[in-house]
C-alpha cells in the first residue's frame, strides 16, 4: 500500500508541476508580447506625424433689411413681416449680393407679394418659399454672367398678421 500511496503521490506532484509550468509559460509569453506590443505601438507613434486638426471653412452669412409685405388671402389681406439672412458658398456671392442689393431686395419682394398667407403658414408652404427665393436671388444680375451661389435662406424673423 505504501507504493500506492508513493505512486499517487508522485503522479500528484508530476500534474501539480506540469500545471505550475504551464502558467508559468503562460504568464511569461504575456509578458514578452504585451511587452512588444507596447514597443511596437510606441514605435509606430514616435515614426507617424501627429494629424493636423482640419480647419473647417467658416460660414459666409448676408443678412437682408427685413420686409414687410401685404398679402393676400380668401377673407382679405395680411401683414407679412418676414427678416431673411443668406448663407452663401463663398465671398465672391456675398460680394455680388451686396453690390446688386436694390435688385436683390426687388426680387425677393416680389417673390413675397405673390405668396398665399395661409399656404405659407405651413412648414410645407414655407420649404417651398425657401426654395422659390433661393432660385430668384441665384438667377445672374445684368450684366454678371453668374448669380450668387446661395447655400441657405434662412428666415430669421417670419411674423403674419
Amino acid at each position: 500500500m505504501a507504493q500506492t500511496n508513493t505512486g499517487k503521490f508522485a503522479k500528484m506532484l508530476k500534474s501539480m508541476l506540469t500545471t505550475a509550468l504551464i502558467v508559468a509559460a503562460s504568464v511569461g509569453a504575456t509578458l514578452f508580447f504585451s511587452s512588444k506590443a507596447s514597443q511596437v505601438s510606441s514605435l509606430l507613434e514616435s515614426t507617424l506625424p501627429e494629424p493636423k486638426p482640419v480647419e473647417l471653412p467658416k460660414p459666409i452669412f448676408s443678412p437682408l433689411e427685413p420686409f414687410t409685405v401685404t398679402l393676400g388671402t380668401d377673407r382679405g389681406t395680411r401683414i407679412l413681416y418676414v427678416a431673411i439672412t443668406l448663407r452663401v458658398d463663398n465671398e465672391l456671392s456675398r460680394r455680388l449680393i451686396a453690390e446688386f442689393m436694390p435688385e436683390v431686395r426687388d426680387r425677393i419682394l416680389r417673390t413675397l407679394s405673390q405668396q398665399n398667407a395661409n399656404h405659407i403658414q405651413t412648414p410645407q408652404g414655407r420649404s417651398e418659399l425657401v426654395a422659390l427665393l433661393d432660385e430668384a436671388i441665384e438667377r445672374p444680375y445684368n450684366p454678371q454672367p453668374i448669380g450668387p451661389s446661395v447655400n441657405s435662406v434662412l428666415f430669421t424673423a417670419f411674423v403674419i398678421q
